[in-house]
């Protein structure tokens, strides 16, 4: 027993069955945009595979030499809006992002420091500012979206009670916007500038 004990006296708690997903990090950007705080987002290039056209904030997959999820925000971030580390200020993390498809997002809070020079890469098709202003003062959509389990061909269901006929849970996911001019930000970046909204109104 004592063997046993030893293992989970010292052990640090993750995720279970984080090994399975899909790892990014991102950072939601504060920046001093024509003499207000503001938030940069991202626009996808149109050549990318994967999400083309859409907003974002930077960030991207959290790769294994990375020493940890804020390194890699902060190396995507570098890579994408063609800055340096010592142009960035860490504030702070936010809570972990888990989704029902098999994504975990690590969202950090970074100031970009005035007078940044900022060069987009060719993942990105340009960069906008939304005042923090606004958003303060705006409440999002939120739409939902029922989540349920659909059991694989080969599930046995003879090994569970009620066989075909069990009772499966089912859930809602709630789908963020807000709409900012021309521009629509939405799902887990609008879901993660609501949380961090919150977290600057409960302070």
């Amino acid at each position: 027993m004592q063997h046993f004990r030893i293992k989970l006296e010292h052990r640090q708690a993750n995720i279970l069955d984080h090994q399975t997903a899909i790892k990014s990090a991102v950072i939601l950007p504060l920046v001093i945009h024509e003499g207000q705080p503001s938030l940069l987002f991202e626009v996808r290039s149109q050549d990318l595979k994967g999400q083309p056209g859409e907003i974002c904030f930077p960030g991207g997959h959290i790769e294994e030499n990375d020493a940890s999820p804020q390194e890699a925000a902060l190396r995507e971030t570098c890579e994408e809006l063609g800055i340096k580390k010592e142009h960035l200020a860490v504030w702070g993390p936010l809570d972990v992002l888990v989704t029902p498809f098999q994504l975990i997002l690590y969202p950090f809070v970074c100031e970009i420091k005035e007078g940044t020079r900022i060069i987009p890469n060719s993942e990105v098709d340009h960069v906008f500012y939304v005042p923090l202003s606004f958003l303060l003062n705006t409440q999002p959509l939120i739409y939902q979206m029922g989540v349920k389990i659909i059991p694989a061909e080969n599930f046995p269901f003879q090994l569970i009670q009620n066989g075909k006929a069990y009772n499966w849970r089912t859930g809602n996911y709630p789908v963020y916007f807000y709409l900012y001019e021309n521009y629509i930000i939405w799902g887990l970046t609008a879901r993660i500038v609501a949380h961090f909204l919150e977290v600057i109104k409960s302070s």
